[in-house]
């Protein structure tokens, strides 16, 4: 994927290999492909939260914090992101493969 001057690679399940080029336009560009055409509010505070928590811990959030930090449940996750919190939201944050995540 081609984002202004970066060239951005993706392991073979569709996250990227290097977070650190990670911006709000990679972000943006990943979400269309996750079949979100605009990223609301809550969008980029939970896909914000959860690169913040990555950032600090290497890790990302286990997903009962990261609805407790946002103000958001379960379900409104899954509506915000279809393909799940470990799926779609943390490959839109720029994260790695999550542990755990199939």
């Amino acid at each position: 994927m081609q984002i202004g001057d970066k060239e951005i690679q993706f392991d073979k399940d569709g996250f990227m290999k290097e977070p650190g080029i990670w911006s709000a336009d990679v972000a943006q560009a990943i979400a269309l492909e996750e079949g979100i055409e605009k990223m609301s509010e809550k969008h980029w505070a939970v896909v914000n939260y959860i690169r913040k928590y990555w950032e600090e811990n290497d890790l990302a959030p286990p997903v009962r914090l990261l609805c407790t930090e946002n103000k958001v449940s379960v379900r409104e996750v899954y509506k915000l992101f279809t393909s799940g919190p470990a799926r779609g939201a943390c490959r839109i944050a720029g994260l790695p493969k999550p542990d755990g995540c199939v």
